[in-house]
């Protein structure tokens, strides 16, 4: 997915490179057999791994090495520097070659054979996921990376294979990525990895006792573990007219393709929220050139996540590029032309797109009488909930911070992707606590901003650089200690407080501002 690669360039690693031109935890971009790949030294252990990621297509040579991985630029996935296996969001592992020490030169020659790993558990033959987004579709891949050989039934409410749903507010909406980007994986992938996935499937009840979830068809699954992964549903509107045809929510593919099929014949755009969502929304509709207007209650548009500076720096970026804003405002009314702000004003609109959040779908963990906190439902460090041998993770996932011990809810991709993954693991009995730094991203027109940790709250916020110069790195503190670190234009300086964030390196968080 994307249209970026590495070069062919540098060395040809099968004519072999002196030991003393490769630095002591650094990168090296060559190629062998006309392929781009990375030489990378870890003390007196080389590895040899592809030079492209898999997700998106990032330069992986402008990468970071953070203990035995090596994390991409972009968004942030890792790939162990032994194995290539894949931390989301790419689902794909790196290729890897074999490396020979001879005469102080490194060579690199053929590819290695992928390690299949045998994960065998005696009390876990049954496996049932419930939902297919990001973390019940990770997780079922990465049973069988694992080696799990037993059955795996992944229940999807959807209609169509898992798909890259941060795409379709972005590119895909925009028009800028063909449909054959979106899914993540065809009917044949799962064929043959022995995913029996359902589609059009609801869970609706769960018993953790008998262990046996049952379906709105009437179909029983039984399972010996159990992964609850149903994500979140929008929320909605509740004003006059907001049933009406051309008001539209973006969660699934058929969602997207709905407000693509009415921006071909509309003209007016009203974008209510000024979330992520609806900023995506707005500039994707802009690409299609439409007028696009953006309401919400908020004063400045992000300002309670990214502050002041970043938000204001946002709004102006959309306003440059034609949107208007109306802030502070409330919908008073829908009708078919326009939407009626709270204090009269009408705004043209024959096309309403509603991006007001989300809420997590709790709704068979309740019935289920699992525990619940924070909007979603509770679990462990290993993401297991207050019933054995039931797991959750994603959107409802209420988690411990294994740094912290303060509980969170994170509703992004990467994250739920990498909970799925984690969840996983532990459901086969590896018992890893989930220790993962929260990550997102968030594309607008030509500006990229990245943002590792969590900061609920903060008492400062400090910068480097120039936040409207799309040039920043900027740090949300909770008495003087760094919690949270967005940046724009900066994608190593992301990674380097990802690392620190996950050490608890306050004082790097903090020389990083210097830089």
């Amino acid at each position: 997915m994307g249209n970026s690669s590495e070069p062919i360039t540098g060395p040809d690693f099968e004519q072999g490179v002196q030991i003393s031109t490769i630095p002591v935890n650094g990168i090296l971009l060559g190629h062998v057999a006309g392929e781009a790949v990375l030489l990378i030294r870890r003390s007196e252990t080389f590895h040899a791994l592809g030079a492209t990621c898999p997700h998106y297509g990032a330069p992986l040579s402008q990468g970071m090495i953070v203990g035995n991985e090596l994390r991409c630029p972009w968004h942030h996935a890792a790939f162990d520097l032994a194995t290539g296996h894949a931390s989301c969001p790419s689902l794909n592992p790196l290729s890897c070659w074999t490396v020979e020490l001879r005469d102080g030169h490194v060579y690199v020659r053929g590819r290695k054979p992928r390690v299949q790993k045998s994960a065998s558990s005696p009390h876990v033959n049954r496996v049932v996921i419930v939902g297919a987004g990001a973390a019940g579709n990770a997780a079922a891949e990465e049973l069988r990376t694992q080696g799990f050989n037993g059955s795996i039934s992944l229940l999807s409410a959807d209609t169509v294979t898992p798909y890259d749903r941060p795409n379709l507010s972005k590119d895909y909406l925009a028009g800028r990525a063909p449909e054959e980007w979106i899914p993540l994986r065809n009917e044949e992938f799962y064929r043959e990895a022995g995913i029996d996935i359902r589609f059009g499937v609801r869970a609706v009840s769960l018993d953790a006792t008998k262990k046996i979830i049952t379906t709105s068809s009437g179909e029983t699954f039984e399972f010996d573990r159990c992964l609850l992964a149903t994500g979140a549903t929008p929320r909605r509107l509740s004003v006059s007219g907001s049933q009406l045809p051309h008001v539209h929510y973006l969660r699934t593919l058929e969602d997207c393709r709905r407000i693509i099929s009415a921006a071909g014949q509309a003209k007016n755009a009203v974008v209510i929220g000024s979330g992520f969502i609806g900023l995506e929304v707005a500039a994707s509709l802009r690409a299609r050139g439409m007028k696009v207007s953006v309401v919400s209650m908020d004063a400045i548009p992000l300002q309670r996540v990214v502050g002041k500076e970043i938000g204001s720096f946002l709004q102006k970026t959309h306003e440059a590029n034609g949107v208007t804003f109306y802030l502070k405002r409330n919908i008073d009314q829908i009708t078919a032309q326009s939407v009626k702000l709270d204090q009269g004003e009408l705004v043209p609109a024959d096309l309403v797109v509603v991006g007001i959040g989300v809420s997590p779908d709790i709704g068979l963990a309740e019935s289920a009488g699992l525990r619940l906190g924070g909007g979603g439902v509770e679990v462990d460090t290993y993401l297991e909930t207050s019933a054995s041998g039931v797991f959750a993770a994603g959107d409802l996932a209420f988690f411990p911070d294994a740094r912290t011990g303060e509980r969170m809810r994170i509703e992004h991709w990467a994250v739920a992707g990498r909970q799925g993954q984690a969840a996983a693991r532990n459901l086969l009995g590896q018992r890893a606590p989930y220790r993962t730094v929260p990550f997102f991203w968030t594309a607008q027109y030509d500006t990229t901003l990245a943002y590792v940790g969590h900061a609920p709250a903060w008492d400062e916020i400090r910068v480097s650089g120039k936040v409207q110069n799309n040039d920043a790195t900027v740090a949300f503190l909770s008495q003087g200690v760094v919690r949270a670190v967005a940046t724009l234009g900066r994608d190593t300086a992301s990674l380097e407080a990802e690392a620190a964030l996950e050490s608890g390196d306050n004082a790097r968080l903090l020389a990083l501002l210097k830089e």
